[in-house]
């Protein structure tokens, strides 16, 4: 995995795998749905986008449950939750796990990346072809509800700019996702009711999973795209 595949360095896909999963019960990525990890879905789309995919885990025994259990000939890497700026190392965030991937992408040189969660396995290939295009003259993209409510793991964030913003953050202590947004960013806000519901008319790309109960619904989706 040390060939970068994308050579631009444009753009990297990073998915966020470190969650509590507290109401699940279980590493949601790792959930078998007909014999099958829940984010090997995820994956099967997010390749045909070909750019460099990196998955950010909480510790190295989550890397290896998923080194032992999923395909990961498409993965670059995985990044481990950085907690170098946090004192209390039980906290898991969302935004830790975001300056985890920044700070290592950042290394690595890329401009932007994709973050998306990896509880949603009927996200549609034309909604983050949507985002990435009218992410490209902007720092930021981020689709949004007509209620005002964002979508912060379905986004494209700058990396350089992200990094600084999570550091910030993370030593106010003030984790709500959202933060990460700057003022002094150029955002384009997708609409997801004008913009993407016309691409995906089902809003299959928001089904995501956070209890065993929402497992049927996902089931017959994934059974009638066989």
């Amino acid at each position: 995995m040390s060939k970068i595949r994308n050579k631009a360095k444009y753009l990297a896909i990073t998915i966020l795998i470190g969650g509590k999963s507290t109401r699940f019960g279980s590493d949601k990525g790792l959930f078998q749905i007909f014999g099958k990890p829940l984010i090997s879905y995820e994956l099967e789309t997010l390749i045909k986008l070909n750019f460099d995919i990196f998955l950010v885990a909480h510790s190295h025994e989550q890397v290896q449950k998923y080194l032992d259990r999923i395909d990961i000939r498409n993965i670059m890497a995985f990044v481990i939750d950085d907690y170098s700026l946090i004192d209390d190392k039980n906290i898991k965030s969302p935004m830790i796990g975001l300056y985890s991937a920044f700070k290592e992408l950042n290394k690595l040189g890329y401009e932007k990346t994709l973050v998306l969660p990896c509880d949603i396995p009927l996200i549609q290939k034309s909604v983050l072809e949507l985002l990435i295009e009218e992410s490209k003259d902007y720092d930021c993209c981020i689709s949004q509800w007509n209620n005002g409510l964002f979508e912060p793991l379905l986004a494209v964030y700058p990396i350089s700019k992200g990094f600084k913003r999570s550091i910030d953050i993370l030593k106010i202590k003030n984790l709500k996702l959202t933060n990460i947004l700057s003022r002094d960013w150029r955002i384009k806000i997708i609409s997801i009711e004008n913009s993407i519901r016309p691409l995906d008319p089902q809003m299959l790309s928001f089904f995501n999973i956070n209890e065993q109960s929402e497992l049927e619904m996902i089931k017959i989706r994934l059974k009638s795209s066989f």
